[in-house]
């Protein structure tokens, strides 16, 4: 009898999970409200009587070039009395909203909370003189919703940060280290239960992002971390802003979604558009982020008298229409099973049933899915219950959809089984050896700050076939990797362990079998985490519009320097030949991060290499 095994071999690195996260609460709950409001929506995105239609309206001191005391005046007539606490958190709820995450603090470094070590807040420096952030804390808790809050690591206000500057992602001199230490310490006292927190921006030491994330730990110990502290001191990964990946993640992750791209605080002069479109294109971003198991948090921007604005409101409740019809689809559920992506939309899972989300109907009516095994139930539309024609063999399902209405907003189809079902390994290794070239890569998403987001690579997955009853691994690696902590599980059983050498093998090329040639260099897009040239076999360094150039002072063995840009990259390409395929080992070390390709593949990319 011939068993199927799956082994995984997760890398672990910096990333530590306490001991209550990662919360499956957090994880469960898939579609959530952030709020940008503060001192900014006064001005709606518009200074002297003029739309500034640079950069985001929650940064207008910034790009409208405002003087911090003219800013901080602002204060006086900040008094959003349309603010109504209890509103918000039923419109969180019609949506379809698990939690609110609310600005503390943005860049501006104007509190909407009563902070006892600054009195630039929204108690002591405006006429509303009450705790707005309590107020929202509290309605949640009697509304039953889950209370996050955002934090900006920045503070323009603050004499000891530093000055405003193009990008945000500034270190922290220690004092204000110190001060941000002192702030959410009361944060996380002074508001109950916090079910998350948003760090966002500045660019921290190892140190520094240990020290907050330890903070939270002791005060809060089911709070869930966000990305955006650094130096993968996080309980869950964020994405940049608006950005949706295209490959499943081994671990908790988070998309944050404005409502338009250009702004997330309150723009009087914000093209808005069809209310329908903009429900369609926010559905279908909420489908993209839980088929590939993440969760969806989608903002709205009061305006300075605290309301909301009708636009957003009228977006959200019909969002909610179609998220109360699917939710069985929605909460609680795994991403696409399947190593694939389908061409007709997106899936999501449980244990006992498979939700077909049809954003792209095809012209024959008909959906098909493949590479499973499972008794099916039935098949049904699961906003109405109804039943749908089918047929299966041993090789696929097939759907006809052509009864479904064309007035159904993004069909989801329930595909129910009898007692589960099993995914069909892609591939199934024969060699005696696993390695990266017969793995499937598990993938992450690191930081080192908001510029510098990458997909990082955690793990490989191998599924083999054998007919011995119990299997006894033997791990190969090499000298660098002595100490490293790995946990190995087969079929679902774990083992962690730190890597010690019991014997030592030299391993050499065959003679005259590679050969090293020519080293180029061309500027990279961006500081981290995009190179254009992956899935690329064959690089064409003669192209029209190419911007390589030979290096010719490369040396192996020896440092080489690189004149940068500040917050920029350089990529470098080495043309490598060999007689045939085989595994050599090469030293590579780097700068403060690097992203390594092989003939376009993805190896590895990690920060402070």
């Amino acid at each position: 009898m011939r068993l199927k095994t799956v082994i995984s071999f997760i890398l672990i690195s910096t990333i530590i999970f306490a001991q209550q996260k990662p919360s499956q609460n957090w994880i469960d709950q898939k579609y959530s409200m952030f709020i940008h409001f503060g001192l900014y929506s006064v001005y709606g995105g518009v200074y002297e009587g003029e739309p500034v239609k640079r950069g985001y309206s929650e940064q207008i001191q910034s790009f409208a070039g405002i003087f911090s005391d003219w800013y901080g005046n602002t204060a006086t007539s900040f008094n959003p009395s349309s603010w109504n606490p209890n509103e918000i958190v039923a419109l969180a709820k019609n949506a379809g909203m698990k939690s609110i995450v609310f600005t503390s603090k943005h860049h501006d470094g104007f509190c909407m909370y009563h902070s006892k070590y600054t009195n630039f807040n929204i108690v002591d420096a405006t006429p509303y003189g009450k705790d707005l952030m309590k107020e929202l804390a509290d309605a949640c808790k009697r509304g039953g919703i889950d209370f996050g809050v955002y934090y900006s690591l920045i503070d323009w206000h603050y004499p000891h940060g530093y000055p405003i500057s193009s990008h945000n992602a500034d270190p922290l001199t220690d004092e204000h280290y110190q001060f941000n230490l002192k702030q959410v310490e009361e944060i996380m006292t002074n508001y109950g239960d916090i079910s998350e927190i948003w760090f966002d921006m500045g660019s921290l030491t190892p140190t520094q992002s240990k020290g907050l994330y330890d903070l939270v730990n002791r005060l809060q110990p089911n709070c869930m971390i966000s990305g955006r502290l650094g130096n993968d001191y996080v309980d869950f990964a964020v994405m940049a802003d608006n950005e949706y990946p295209e490959y499943k993640m081994g671990i908790p992750w988070q998309t944050a979604a404005s409502m338009f791209d250009e702004t997330w605080g309150y723009r009087s002069w914000q093209e808005r558009g069809d209310v329908n479109t903009k429900v369609e294109e926010k559905i279908s971003s909420l489908i993209k982020v839980i088929s590939r198991g993440g969760n969806f948090l989608l903002n709205i921007g009061p305006r300075g008298n605290g309301s909301v604005v009708e636009y957003e409101k009228e977006v959200l409740l019909e969002i909610g229409k179609w998220v109360q019809q699917n939710s069985e689809a929605i909460y609680s559920t795994n991403a696409n099973p399947f190593n694939s992506s389908v061409k007709w939309g997106d899936i999501t899972s449980t244990s006992n049933a498979i939700y077909a989300f049809i954003t792209n109907k095809p012209e024959s009516n008909k959906i098909n899915l493949e590479g499973f095994t499972g008794n099916i139930n039935s098949v049904s539309l699961l906003s109405n219950s109804k039943h749908i024609p089918f047929t299966q063999n041993r090789e696929a399902l097939e759907i006809n959809i052509s009864d479904i209405s064309e007035d159904v907003l993004v069909p989801v189809v329930k595909i129910s089984f009898d007692n589960g079902y099993s995914i069909q390994p892609e591939t199934i290794v024969t060699d005696k050896a696993l390695n990266s070239s017969n793995a499937m890569p598990v993938f992450g998403h690191s930081s080192l700050n908001y510029y510098a987001g990458y997909k990082s690579l955690i793990g490989y997955d191998w599924v083999i076939n054998t007919t011995k009853r119990s299997v006894t691994p033997e791990i190969s690696f090499t000298e660098s990797e002595i100490g490293r902590n790995v946990k190995l599980q087969i079929d679902n059983i774990g083992h962690s362990f730190i890597l010690e050498p019991t014997k030592k093998e030299t391993v050499r090329l065959s003679k005259n079998s590679t050969k090293w040639g020519n080293t180029y260099r061309k500027p990279g897009r961006g500081v981290f985490g995009f190179v254009e040239e992956e899935g690329v076999v064959v690089v064409d360094l003669d192209a029209a519009d190419s911007r390589w150039s030979k290096v010719n002072d490369f040396q192996f063995g020896q440092v080489h320097s690189e004149s940068i840009i500040e917050r920029q990259s350089v990529i470098l390409l080495q043309e490598i030949e060999s007689t045939h395929n085989q595994t050599a080992a090469a030293k590579i070390r780097g700068g403060n991060a690097m992203y390594i390709l092989l003939n376009g593949k993805y190896i590895t990319a990690h920060f402070s290499p």
